[in-house]
Order: structure tokens, then sequence, then C-alpha cells
């Protein structure tokens, strides 16, 4: 059985006579640190003095288990605080103090601060981490809502599986990304999901709070047009129904009351 061609995924997939080479794979992948990320960053170094390093690292919390009793043994869970990039696109680091890192590549965020921390400490360690990753998909597909993910190489292709893929109502070949810049501005960027161009655009792997939205067919569309017409024509059939229904039953008790 074949399938709709507004339905198939890379219709023109065939047509390569190998694996296509991702020119975004290239050059590495790597996020953008973006205002309102929130980072994990831990120092660690082989120096022996490691109090040296324990004030670059922001301590493990604990807090009690909601719905414990204060009296009781409770039991407790641990925290890893994270660094929070202002709106101003810093951080507030601990002994250096404020460090801009919006806008900067991993890599770069991660040099950066480990220039930084050579001022204090020989050989330092770096690592950094985007725990705030997360992408909205809305619109026509399975489960709608705000995911969360835990690795920084998110695809379209990731996100609209995590959605549990479109439904048979959404439009694949005009898929929206809007995505917000560090310095406000907002892109609009559509994509085709028959064509296999996709792989290839610079917009294939995805930002943290990047905005999928799956705007419907146009068979989606007629089904609602002509569903909300033809509720309201019934809501005016009803009524006329009732209406003609109250005036004869008020004409035939008239009719009998004259009789008797």
């Amino acid at each position: 059985m074949s399938v709709p061609k507004d339905v198939a995924y890379f219709q023109d997939l065939d047509k390569y006579k190998q694996n296509i080479l991702l020119e975004n794979d290239l050059v590495e992948y790597e996020p953008t640190i973006k205002k309102h990320d929130e980072l994990l960053i831990t120092v660690s170094a082989p120096t022996l003095d490691q109090n040296k390093v324990a004030q670059f690292n922001l301590p493990m919390t604990s807090y009690f288990t909601p719905g414990t009793e204060t009296n009781t043994k409770v039991q407790q869970s641990l925290s890893v605080q994270t660094f929070t990039v202002d709106h101003d696109g810093t951080i507030n680091y601990p002994v250096i103090g404020r460090i801009t890192l919006a806008g900067l590549k991993k890599s770069q965020a991660i040099n950066h601060i480990k220039k930084l921390v050579s001022d204090y400490i020989d050989d330092p360690i770096i690592t950094l981490k985007i725990i705030s990753f997360q992408v909205t998909v809305l619109g026509e597909v399975q489960r709608p809502g705000t995911i969360p993910f835990n690795k920084e190489k998110i695809s379209i292709l990731d996100a609209i599986g995590a959605a549990n893929d479109l439904t048979i109502y959404g439009d694949r070949k005009n898929v929206l990304l809007i995505r917000e810049n560090n310095d406000g501005s907002l892109e609009y960027i559509r994509f085709d999901l028959t064509k296999s161009d996709l792989f290839n655009s610079l917009y294939y792997y995805l930002q943290q709070n990047d905005k999928i939205i799956v705007e419907p067919n146009r068979t989606r569309q007629l089904d609602s047009k002509y569903g909300v017409a033809d509720g309201y024509k019934f809501s005016i059939y009803s009524m006329v129904f009732s209406a003609v229904s109250i005036a004869a039953s008020t004409a035939i008790a008239i009719i009998s009351l004259r009789k008797n």
C-alpha cells in the first residue's frame, strides 16, 4: 500500500547513492550559552591543596523530603547548585566575580573560565554542562508541551520524536521553528520534513528554548472550518425545532380547551 506523499518523511532520500554527510558535523556541533541558562560548572586540578580548588565549586545542598515530619527521622536529598546566566549575560563566579558567558560556544566558555581560574590554580580542569536544555513542541503532535533533555545535541527530529511524532493532520511541509537570540531578536525558520535538505540546514540542531510549531494541514483546516459551521447550523435548527414544537403544543392545548 502506498503512503500519501504529504505524510512520508524525506521522500527524496532514495536519490542519494550513499549516506548523507551532515555539513553541520564537519565542525563538531556546540551549543551556544544563552541568557537565563542554568550551568553546572566544576573545577578540578592535580594540586595537593584541594582547598584552593574547592573555593571555585558551589557546595552541595541538602533539603528535607517534602511531606515528612520534622520530629522523625527524615530522608535527605542532595542538590547540586548551579550558576544562572543573568539578563546581562553574566554569572557571579566564586572568587573571580562577574564573568560574561552568554553568546559563547561551550568550548569558548570553558577556555575563558580556565584562563581566569589559572591565575589562582595551576593547570585547572573545567567542566561545563547546560542543564536547562529544553525545547517546546506545539500544534499537531501527539504530545505537545515543553520537553527537557539531558544532552546538549538535539536535532529537530529528536524533539519531534520526544513529542511522539506528528499527528496525521500535521503539515509536514510547513513546520515552524522560533528561536530567540541573546540580543532579544526572534528568528522564524520553516522546515519541509518531506525533503532531505533538512539534514544540511543550519537549524537542524536545536538550541535551548527553541519553539517548534506544527501547523495543521489543509484537511484539518477544512474539518475545523466546516465543523464550526455545521455546529452553528445545528444549533439554529435545534432552536427553530424547539420553537415549532412549543408552538404546536400550545396550539393543541388551546384547541383542546375550546372543545371542552
